[in-house]
């Protein structure tokens, strides 16, 4: 027996312990996993000495040459080649038409999967698709099969913006996601409050980004939550938070939730590593929605990820540049922040260096829980027959985080002259090695669109 690649004499990390131990490959799929004498004849070993080997990370929380987001395929997800991420899941946005809105005629959402997979065909990296309904029109119940069928298995909502949805709307598609096993993606912001809120500090001219939380504040952020996730409750659909800042938005999800078959939710990096000082220090850089919190809801966040009502770290990934974030006052910049290049680092430091945290946690939350929780069955594992998505990754090397290394066409980062513990060293995607020691190896295309199954979310499956 012969094999394509033999990673050799690293510590391998599962999502429950680790693993001194080599790793084979072939026709891009792991084949084995033991010791150096059981390996078989290999084209190609490469020394992992000293260092971990991981799955790649699976990001479910992308913003990628689409709505908004200044970077292509190519770019987004040399990027996130770069920062050990191989499987992402991205947006299929509706077209709507409004203030906000980059479109000059409606559209279906069939039509945004079908855009997005063509726009996919120059990535690096695997992707999926979620579906984002924009607006409350009853003719995209009738699509939801295709959409489905289509390996679209995840469907997002907003409550906040121009294309937030009432709760009466909502309510329905909660059942029609439930109708079909799929599951529910949810932006929980209550628009009322917040608009309110912004109202009255442009009235009193409160410009400087350290003011942007007040507009944004976390029980905004919990009551909306709360509302959401009773109705998806009540209609028996997978309820998914996305991007939970706070203590308390983190407190409601855990409240309904009872052994993860039902309600999950996800945090971010930023909000893992990063406090609303960073608006002093950034100013309009680091603007985002929700904003970033207090240090308490930091240690809340990690609280939460280490008993289970979080279970998954995301970037949200949104590529600006900083004449889009750079403005007068806080509401006239872009939200969004770049970090598929830096997540896997920023959170192994915070998480595992600085918090004290398993790197089996990591394993978890950045790769294996995100896989299974939305239909990615050979994705964030090491476990033979399933897909070579595989990082080396060393956890020793400290390096100063710069954006003159962005491969996103974001010029900035908010971790600029950060100085962290643990580097990305080589990144394969099913088999192929993409990227290597801070260069990108793989070429545009090799990436492919994945078919998402409908998840299984039984309580063992998290």
């Amino acid at each position: 027996m012969t094999a394509d690649l033999v990673i050799s004499d690293g510590t391998i990390v599962t999502p429950e312990r680790l693993l001194e131990a080599d790793l084979a490959v072939d026709g891009g799929t792991i084949t084995a996993i033991g010791d150096a004498k059981s390996m078989p004849e290999a084209e190609e070993v490469v020394d992992a000495s000293g260092k971990l080997v991981m799955p790649g990370v699976v990001d479910p929380h992308v913003h990628i040459d689409g709505y908004l987001s200044n970077d292509s395929y190519e770019t987004g997800t040399s990027a996130a080649a770069l920062g050990g991420v191989t499987s992402c899941v991205n947006f299929a946005w509706e077209a709507w038409l409004g203030d906000l809105s980059v479109w000059d005629e409606k559209g279906t959402l069939m039509e945004a999967v079908e855009r997005q997979k063509r726009k996919g065909e120059d990535s690096l990296i695997d992707f999926g698709l979620h579906g984002v309904i924009t607006r409350e029109d009853p003719a995209v119940f009738d699509e939801l099969d295709a959409v489905v069928e289509e390996g679209v298995t995840s469907i997002k909502m907003f409550t906040a913006y121009e294309i937030g949805l009432s709760n009466g709307f909502m309510n329905q598609v909660f059942e029609e996601v439930a109708e079909r096993d799929a599951v529910a993606v949810l932006h929980t912001e209550d628009a009322s409050v917040c608009n309110h809120l912004t109202d009255r500090l442009k009235a009193n001219g409160e410009g400087h980004p350290r003011e942007y939380p007040r507009a944004r504040p976390d029980y905004a952020e919990a009551m909306a939550a709360e509302d959401a996730v009773r109705m998806a409750q009540e209609a028996g659909a997978k309820y998914y938070g996305i991007h939970t800042s706070c203590a308390k938005a983190a407190d409601v999800l855990e409240d309904f939730q009872t052994d993860g078959s039902e309600v999950r939710g996800e945090t971010c990096t930023h909000y893992a590593a990063l406090d609303e000082s960073a608006y002093e220090a950034q100013g309009s850089l680091a603007i985002q929605a929700p904003p970033l919190r207090t240090p308490a809801d930091r240690d809340a966040l990690f609280d939460h990820l280490h008993d289970g009502a979080l279970s998954v770290v995301s970037t949200d990934h949104v590529a600006f540049r900083r004449a889009d974030k750079e403005v007068e006052h806080w509401w006239d910049s872009s939200f969004g922040v770049n970090s598929l290049q830096t997540t896997l680092p920023v959170f192994h430091d915070e998480a595992v260096n600085e918090r004290g945290f398993s790197y089996p946690f990591l394993v978890r939350v950045m790769c294996t829980n995100p896989a299974r929780t939305f239909g990615l069955p050979g994705k964030g594992t090491l476990e033979p027959g399933t897909d070579a998505d595989i990082v080396v990754f060393d956890p020793n090397e400290e390096y100063t985080i710069s954006a003159a290394d962005n491969a996103s066409v974001a010029d900035y980062s908010i971790y600029e002259g950060r100085e962290v513990t643990g580097r990305v060293k080589k990144t394969f995607l099913r088999g192929e090695l993409i990227a290597d020691d801070g260069e990108v190896v793989g070429e545009p295309g090799y990436g492919e669109y994945v078919h998402r199954e409908r998840p299984d979310w039984s309580p063992n499956r998290r």
